[in-house]
C-alpha cells in the first residue's frame, strides 16, 4: 500500500469515528386513544376491496362522538405511528339542534347528514369550495356517498376561529369539511385511493 492509499484509508476511519452509524430510531411509545385508532386503521384496511385502495400507509378515521369543537378527524399513519388530529363538521340532517353533537347518520339522498362507514378517497375537482375530493362508500351504510355528493373540502365554517366565536363547528351537508390549512393537509395524507373511517366510537381522550 502507497502513502496515498494510507491517507486515504485514515480519513475513512476518522470519518467513522466522528459520524458513527445512525442507529434506528425508537418506537413511538403510543397512547391507549392511538393504539386503539391504529387497531381501527388495520381492521378497516383488512376489510376494504383489495380493488378499491391505492395506498394502505394512512387512513383518516372520524369520531363523530364527539363534539365539533374538539378536533376529531384522525389521520393515522400505519408506517411511522403517528396520529394527528384535526377539526371535522358532520351534517345538518345529523344536527338538527346545531348544538355541536352528532345525533344520527343517514344514508338517504337529501338527508343533508353524515354516514358512517368506510370510505374511500377517489379524485380530485373543483366545485363550490374549490378543491375537493369525492368518496366511494363502501359499506351499507354510505353506499349513496357518491350519488349524493359527499366529499372532502375546506369550508369557512370548519375553521378554528368558528369554534372560538360560537363554541362549534358550521355543518355541511354530510360532507368531510375543514378548515383550510387541515384541509391542505388532508389533500398530502388521505387522498388518492386511502381509507376514512367514519363512526361514533367514544375512544378515551389522549394521555
Amino acid at each position: 500500500m502507497n502513502r496515498r492509499d494510507l491517507l486515504k484509508a485514515g480519513m475513512v476511519a476518522g470519518a467513522a469515528m466522528a459520524f458513527p452509524a445512525r442507529l434506528p430510531a425508537s418506537p413511538i411509545a403510543l397512547n391507549l386513544r392511538d393504539r386503539q385508532l391504529m387497531e381501527i386503521a388495520r381492521r378497516e384496511i383488512a376489510r376494504a376491496p383489495a380493488d378499491v385502495l391505492w395506498h394502505r400507509d394512512r387512513v383518516a378515521i372520524a369520531d363523530f362522538a364527539l363534539h365539533s369543537s374538539i378536533p376529531r378527524f384522525h389521520f393515522v399513519n400505519l408506517e411511522n405511528g403517528i396520529v394527528e388530529s384535526h377539526l371535522v363538521s358532520h351534517g345538518t340532517g345529523s344536527d338538527p339542534e346545531h348544538d355541536g353533537f352528532l345525533n344520527l347518520f343517514s344514508n338517504v339522498e337529501g338527508s343533508n347528514a353524515t354516514s358512517s362507514g368506510a370510505f374511500a378517497t377517489r379524485n380530485w375537482y373543483s366545485g363550490r369550495y374549490g378543491t375537493s375530493v369525492r368518496l366511494l362508500g363502501l359499506d351499507s351504510t354510505n353506499y349513496n356517498a357518491l350519488d349524493r355528493a359527499i366529499v372532502m373540502h375546506r369550508a369557512d365554517y370548519a375553521e378554528p376561529e368558528h369554534v372560538a366565536r360560537w363554541g362549534r363547528l358550521g355543518r355541511s351537508n354530510g360532507c368531510f369539511a375543514m378548515g383550510e390549512a387541515d384541509f391542505k393537509k388532508a389533500l398530502v395524507q388521505v387522498a388518492g385511493g386511502r381509507l376514512i373511517f367514519a363512526d361514533r366510537l367514544n375512544l378515551p381522550p389522549p394521555d
